[in-house]
């Protein structure tokens, strides 16, 4: 008899599945990490879980509102990357859209009416530049991500026929989404690599879920800016990774707190 063979398998093949099976073991599973570490990881996942929910908010009131209703919509998308053009000028598109609510009807019908005919000068220095001072620059004069109107200059680009997000806002917020969002999927991602009960294929396909999705969202903005018929993608696209990040962070918050209890106190009573 072959010394080597043992039960119908040969020593080399015994080591293979010996090499397999050593693949599969992980060093530690988030139900078997010390509190400290538990601590640290959920504090991180239930910060940008928070994160995510206000981004969602900040969305809905910022191109969820582009065409003047709550709630995001295809039309918002279009009219935030594309433009309004039916619309007119960008500033009657925003005051009829996300920044409808932000000054009386008034002023803001004053507004358009001096944007329609043409912002002459003389109404600017006698009544529009104030109500700007007045309405507009809380906002628009001390955030950096937003268009200063109270300098005409800036102002007169305003008026001009809505043409979306320019292609300098394009690629300042594309390169800043995409360094800052990939960085909070790598660490959950990190995190979820140890949860226990999905196979290694599995985990591979759902870590690749939102980078994919990220990749997907940011260029659908630059291909609606370029054909409106694409703004379904940017939709598709952010909600396709804020779900795949929801999973991953409920599993793992799920293994790391409520799964060790219910190993000890299991909830089906043992069979006698």
């Amino acid at each position: 008899m072959n010394p080597l063979a043992m039960g119908g398998y040969n020593a080399r093949e015994i080591y293979f599945e010996m090499g397999l099976k050593m693949k599969e073991i992980q060093r530690f599973t988030l139900s078997d990490l010390t509190l400290p570490m538990k601590t640290l990881f959920s504090g991180y996942l239930l910060v940008i879980g928070l994160g995510l929910l206000f981004a969602g908010g900040q969305i809905m009131l910022t191109h969820g509102m582009a065409d003047g209703k709550v709630g995001l919509s295809v039309d918002d998308i279009i009219y935030s990357y594309h433009g309004n053009q039916e619309g007119g000028s960008k500033l009657v598109s925003k005051l009829n859209g996300s920044m409808k609510d932000n000054a009386p009807p008034e002023v803001r019908i004053a507004m358009i009416k001096w944007a329609e005919n043409g912002a002459p000068q003389e109404e600017w220095d006698e009544k529009i530049s104030m109500d700007v001072d007045q309405y507009c620059a809380p906002c628009h004069a001390n955030i950096p991500t937003l268009a200063n109107i109270t300098d005409k200059a800036v102002m007169d680009e305003m008026i001009k026929l809505d043409e979306g997000q320019s292609m300098s806002t394009l690629t300042r917020v594309s390169h800043i989404h995409l360094f800052g969002i990939a960085f909070i999927f790598f660490f959950v991602g990190w995190i979820f690599t140890y949860a226990t009960g999905i196979s290694q294929v599995n985990k591979a396909i759902i870590i690749s879920v939102p980078f994919l999705f990220l990749m997907v969202d940011v260029l659908s903005w630059w291909l609606t800016k370029w054909n409106p018929n694409f703004a379904w993608l940017v939709i598709i696209g952010g909600f396709g990774y804020s779900l795949a990040a929801s999973v991953m962070i409920f599993t793992a918050l799920y293994q790391m707190w409520i799964l060790p209890r219910r190993k000890v106190h299991p909830i089906d009573p043992p069979i006698q």
